[in-house]
């Protein structure tokens, strides 16, 4: 039964159904062939899965981050951001990588921040002699360490799916957030000192400019603080701190920058009503699956079959990531969360992985995926946007590749990269 679940699940992706719907008919032979699962509990199913205070944290987090879009943050942060790298080598490039993890704090989707850095610094980068491969390169893998910063969405629905605490998650994201940030702008540097890419400013910027530029994005700088600190001393849950976040949002949108109307509380209503139709319809239908393949125990299944191939740590985490590399090539990343990450965790716990440690590894790694060929969304998102071949892209990415590579060794091989923050408080 699981290989005909996995077959119709593929059939139907490659005949490009959406994935909500392939994820909910791929479940049909359980409760219709096998007669394992009554339809009634299928709706069952749906509607429970929709009924978690912890699940609270997705709406609150989608609204606040459009709210905080719409009142002139991104703009700000951006400027802070160029001031910042500007004056580096590959500059333009340099400022997509900082405004990326700034924006960690904010959008919490890579595919949301991809899309929106294509928009906003392609088309510059372009005019200032950049290829658009090496551009498209930049801001796709960029939008990664958006998935790590807190308060990524990917990481809340891993907690929620696999029942681990989303405050240490998001506490746990932090220092590797910031890791990857470096390891992409030293790779970003390299390259463009190869290529002869020129900084975006003639001058380093003066202490006045940087201060300046900081006091006016300060509020969308708090947030991740205030959101460590909320932990640290439980003063809020994650999902108490996504409603925090939008009178936040509100506050500064109304009172700060003044640049909050109607209008424009309305687009972010409407954004985050789209938004948080298609993360719902995805999680009430992986729902459905996740609970057919529970009936026909896939992941106690696919734990006996890992073991028996190896009962080696090291190598059965290797595996689960090859897994989910593969997967993160044709699947959103909530839907690989909601999918695939409740099928291997039971098996690296049982090799004794840390929870929360992997909840970061698989949740980067997952993004990672789609970075790459054959249909990795944020690749095609960011080539779709900039006008540009998967192939010219493909070559372009292959520094950014070796450095992620040696990212997730890294983070794999030291845990404590990713633990000493909620060990230390929480």
């Amino acid at each position: 039964m699981l290989i005909l679940i996995a077959v119709l699940f593929t059939v139907f992706l490659i005949i490009g159904m959406p994935v909500a719907f392939a994820l909910g008919l791929a479940s049909i032979p359980v409760f219709v062939v096998s007669g394992a699962m009554p339809p009634t509990v299928v709706i069952q199913k749906m509607v429970t899965a929709t009924q978690s205070f912890p699940l609270l944290a997705v709406p609150f987090f989608i609204f606040a981050g459009n709210l905080m879009n719409v009142t002139g943050i991104t703009y700000r942060l951006v400027k802070f951001a160029r001031l910042l790298t500007g004056w580096m080598a590959g500059g333009l490039a340099q400022v997509s990588i900082v405004l990326s993890f700034m924006m960690g704090g904010i959008s919490g989707s890579a595919v949301a921040d991809a899309s929106m850095e294509a928009r906003l610094l392609g088309p510059s980068m372009i005019k200032q002699g950049y290829s658009k491969a090496m551009t498209a390169a930049v801001l796709a893998f960029g939008s990664v360490i958006t998935a790590t910063i807190p308060p990524s969405i990917g990481l809340i629905l891993f907690g929620f799916v696999n029942e681990v605490s989303i405050g240490r998650l998001f506490l746990a994201g932090v220092v590797p957030g910031i890791f990857l940030t470096i390891v992409l702008m030293i790779t970003t540097w390299l390259v463009a000192r190869k290529n002869g890419y020129k900084p975006d400013l003639p001058t380093v910027p003066s202490g006045k400019e940087l201060v300046s530029s900081f006091s006016e994005s300060v509020w969308a700088l708090a947030f991740p603080v205030i959101l460590i600190v909320g932990f640290r001393f439980g003063i809020f849950t994650a999902t108490e701190a996504g409603a925090f976040l939008v009178f936040y949002a509100l506050g500064v949108g109304l009172f700060i920058y003044r640049e909050l109307d109607f209008k424009k509380f309305r687009e972010a209503v409407t954004s985050s009503i789209s938004d948080l139709g298609m993360v719902m319809l995805l999680i009430i239908m992986a729902a459905v699956l996740g609970y057919a393949m529970t009936i026909e125990r896939a992941p106690q299944q696919i734990t006996e079959f890992v073991t028996t191939l190896t009962e080696n740590p090291t190598m059965i985490l290797m595996l689960v990531v090859a897994v989910l590399v593969v997967s993160g090539m044709f699947l959103e990343g909530a839907a690989n969360i909601l999918l695939v990450t409740p099928i291997v965790m039971p098996v690296l716990i049982s090799a004794g992985y840390d929870p929360v440690h992997m909840g970061i590894l698989i949740v980067t790694l997952i993004n990672f995926g789609g970075l790459t060929p054959p249909v990795g969304v944020i690749m095609f998102t960011v080539c779709g946007i900039l006008d540009v071949k998967t192939g010219a892209y493909s070559r372009a990415s292959i520094p950014f590749f070796i450095a992620m590579g040696i990212f997730f060794i890294l983070m794999a091989a030291i845990p404590s990269l990713t633990l000493i923050l909620p060990n230390t408080l929480m």
